[in-house]
């Protein structure tokens, strides 16, 4: 399709297995919300994306965290630093951080050496299933001990990268209204893992998670949810989380290379042209470049 429009990919991932740790990678796959991924444990290196990306008008990019070694979490930020000093991206890179550490204040300020660094995402997945949990406890978020590594993040203005599942954005619309101030980022568009039956409490969630104005929404990783979909299969979900959010709290990402699990990148933002091809130029120039700019600062 026509690429008149930029592109700002706001979240992807790196990895290189050969030289760095990765335990969900490099200790073999295990039962996950996204199904076997033997298929992409490999190195996935900056010259892949770009490689992956070609067709589209990328322009910029933003790194998520990605299961680095949890023994040394700033160490991902300085590789990928390092990547962008020399290639340019990626251009954003949000970390990793466990708010329940006491030293996690610390382990902010060593992120913060590096220029490209915007944000941190501590995954809040809790289900019932153990495959699908990323938590050892539901409601994580509201004990004292995280709050108060949450207030480090708070006094640095920094963002925070959100990934849960749907019953959990009552307690997240919570943590947002109590920090006003903080831009909360909600990661592939509420990961609805569970199936079409679940839409409605989906978008429910989404709802009332949209109510505290300082969420913004990525619209990606829907075939997580959805391992064979189509531009048809993920439409209902685009155009609700739009609908919901607005244009101005929309941003559309590949979630790559974990979603190259279910289609290629082409496919991915193909899909998103489509759906919004009767969009105004300015609204899919939010969707696809302004807003993924404005929310991580590039």
């Amino acid at each position: 399709m026509a690429n008149d429009i930029p592109l700002i990919d706001p979240h992807h991932h790196l990895w290189d297995i050969t030289n760095n740790y990765y335990p969900w990678l490099n200790d073999g796959p295990k039962p996950s919300a996204f199904g076997d991924y033997t298929a992409i444990i490999s190195d996935y290196l900056i010259e892949d994306f770009l490689d992956d990306s070609k067709n589209q008008n990328l322009v910029k990019s933003v790194h998520l965290d990605v299961g680095y070694d949890p023994a040394d979490p700033v160490g991902e930020t300085k590789w990928l630093q390092g990547i962008a000093d020399k290639l340019g991206f990626p251009h954003g890179i949000v970390g990793y951080a466990d708010f329940r550490k006491p030293d996690v204040g610390d382990l902010l300020d060593a992120h913060m050496e590096f220029p490209n660094f915007r944000g941190i995402r501590q995954s809040m997945n809790y289900h019932e299933d153990p495959a699908k949990t990323y938590l050892d406890r539901p409601e994580v978020s509201r004990t004292p001990e995280w709050r108060r590594g949450f207030k480090e993040l708070v006094k640095r203005s920094l963002s925070f990268d959100l990934q849960l599942y749907y019953p959990q954005m009552g307690e997240f619309h919570e943590l947002a209204r109590e920090f006003p101030d903080t831009q909360i980022i909600l990661n592939h568009t509420g990961m609805q893992v569970d199936g079409p039956d679940h839409f409605v409490g989906w978008r429910n969630g989404m709802r009332t998670l949209a109510a505290a104005e300082n969420v913004a929404c990525k619209i990606s990783g829907l075939g997580m949810g959805d391992f064979t979909w189509t531009t048809e299969s993920i439409r209902p979900y685009v155009e609700a989380a739009i609908d919901i959010f607005g244009v101005d709290r929309c941003m559309f990402a590949s979630n790559f290379p974990v979603d190259k699990l279910f289609s290629s990148y082409d496919a991915t933002f193909d899909s998103f042209k489509e759906i919004t091809k009767d969009y105004p130029k300015s609204d899919r120039m939010k969707l696809f470049h302004d807003n993924a700019a404005r929310y991580y600062r590039l």
